[in-house]
């Protein structure tokens, strides 16, 4: 008797923590759209608070969440941007081609709470000699099944003040 009680226990301690476990991983799959977008122009122009844009699809699959997003017009043909993400605390390195030439992000991304946080480095030239770096951090979280929210906060540059925004995307 003593054995099976002491099965059933640690069968519902694993349980339980499975379920918690679960519970902290939100599932941020599927297209997304920013409220007030009505078109494609209209996504194009407007500002990109979260820093991704106001048409985003994510995936989620095997470990890494992915960002991918139009950045550039039609005529433009070229791809949709894609970032990368292991929200295991890993490093990722995203690499886009834009402006001069490719810009290179490192980023880490970690599960707080059922929030998605992703902080992000960039690495720029300020004036041809000196090198300036800049850190964004966006969290993700669900408000509901359809409400994707994106809290962005970008660092001062130059020691000036950091700045935070906050999108709100609504499934499509």
């Amino acid at each position: 008797m003593r054995i099976a009680a002491t099965i059933i226990c640690v069968m519902s301690v694993v349980a339980a923590a499975s379920a918690s476990a679960a519970a902290g991983v939100a599932d941020f799959s599927g297209n997304w759209s920013s409220d007030g977008v009505t078109s494609d122009a209209d996504a194009l122009y407007r500002a990109r608070g979260s820093g991704w844009g106001d048409r985003i699809t994510v995936t989620q699959k095997n470990g890494r969440l992915t960002v991918e997003y139009p950045f550039f017009a039609r005529g433009d043909l070229q791809p949709p941007l894609e970032f990368s993400y292991l929200p295991d605390g890993e490093a990722t390195v995203n690499r886009v081609m834009m402006g001069r030439g490719v810009q290179t992000q490192s980023s880490t991304a970690r599960w707080i709470d059922g929030r998605l946080t992703v902080t992000t480095r960039h690495s720029f030239d300020l004036d041809g000699t000196t090198r300036m770096e800049s850190e964004v951090t966006q969290t993700l979280w669900l408000e509901s099944s359809t409400t994707l929210v994106v809290e962005t906060t970008r660092a001062g540059v130059s020691g000036g003040p950091a700045s935070t925004n906050r999108t709100v995307y609504r499934k499509v």
